[in-house]
């Protein structure tokens, strides 16, 4: 019985002492560098501001945001993966990293699938169809009539080439046989600026940075694009209620590391990622414009993100979009 107590004592100081169980004790020992590939003021930015400042108190030290838009998020995400593997840089990654631009780019400098380590999901949020309350249409069958009786006339904005809202439309295009003309912005604030001020017309907007808008009627909302309708938005109709088959276009983001993190630094940094989406007081934040947590393990959130590469590269092969 004592050989077996001194044996049990010894595996389990063992366990406490592991190069696993130090490296995750002990990091981090430096602040984080969060980087954001998307301007200050933006969905994405305001996403990570809420969840880093909410982090940082169980991690002990400060995630500091840095945004570095650009080339349809890929000089923020060439950043990380060139960064050390030591944990001290992390990004958020959304469609355009995760699923998008591997088939924009004939060439990327970096591998969505090897150059990242997939620490955890953030969440997604319904894209819904916008225009501006002057517009002539005032539903979406005038909107679709509207449009197709002007092809090429109507501009619509997005956050960028190659973002989710950008390929939402796109898919809307081909799925209504409709011609509407792209105008890219350097992320969310631009474009949703112009949106209100009647500069272009309509956008696909995410509800993570759109949902005040909405409300406040500076926008009008005429289809939700996901499945479901959105719980803070009822009234609005979804494209397949309104006779637009096979849509179902959504903004998810997670968060990446460099490629080579030790297993128990990506643990530690997805229990204390799960740990703040599950905070009432973050919930209450996210919940309010529509956002649906993403809870995941590291092999969870990339298995999601390779599913909708798979998926969004079929999309944009058959309607041969490229940012090339």
């Amino acid at each position: 019985m004592d050989r077996r107590h001194i044996l049990a004592t010894a595996l389990a100081s063992a366990a406490l002492t592991s190069p696993f169980a130090r490296a995750q004790n002990a990091y981090p020992d430096q602040p984080i560098k969060w980087i954001v590939p998307y301007p200050a003021g933006g969905g994405t930015d305001n996403l990570a501001r809420t969840l880093a400042e909410h982090m940082r108190g169980s991690l002990g030290q400060p995630l500091l945001i840095d945004n570095r838009p650009g080339a349809a998020t890929n000089i923020g995400a060439e950043t990380v993966a060139r960064a050390k593997a030591d944990g001290s840089t992390i990004m958020s990654a959304d469609n355009a990293v995760l699923a998008f631009n591997e088939h924009l780019f004939k060439r990327l400098p970096f591998s969505p699938e090897n150059d990242f380590s997939y620490i955890g999901g953030i969440g997604k949020f319904p894209l819904a169809l916008v225009v501006h309350p002057d517009f002539p249409a005032k539903d979406f069958a005038q909107f679709l009539a509207y449009v197709k009786a002007n092809p090429g006339k109507v501009n619509y904005a997005s956050v960028g080439n190659g973002s989710p809202h950008h390929l939402a439309m796109e898919m809307f295009k081909h799925r209504t046989g409709t011609y509407i003309t792209h105008i890219p912005y350097r992320g969310a604030a631009p474009a949703m600026q112009d949106v209100m001020g009647g500069q272009v017309p309509a956008m696909f907007l995410d509800l993570a940075s759109g949902l005040s808008i909405i409300r406040g009627g500076k926008v009008r909302a005429l289809a939700i694009g996901s499945q479901q309708r959105s719980a803070v938005l009822p009234d609005v109709p979804t494209l397949k209620e309104l006779g637009v088959a096979d849509v179902d276009v959504f903004a998810f983001q997670g968060v990446l590391g460099p490629a080579g993190l030790a297993p128990a630094v990506v643990l530690r940094l997805n229990q204390e990622l799960n740990k703040a989406l599950a905070d009432p007081a973050v919930l209450g934040k996210f919940t309010e414009f529509g956002f649906e947590p993403l809870r995941l393990s590291p092999a969870q959130f990339k298995a999601l993100a390779r599913s909708e590469s798979r998926r969004w590269g079929t999309v944009i092969k058959a309607n041969g979009i490229s940012l090339d």
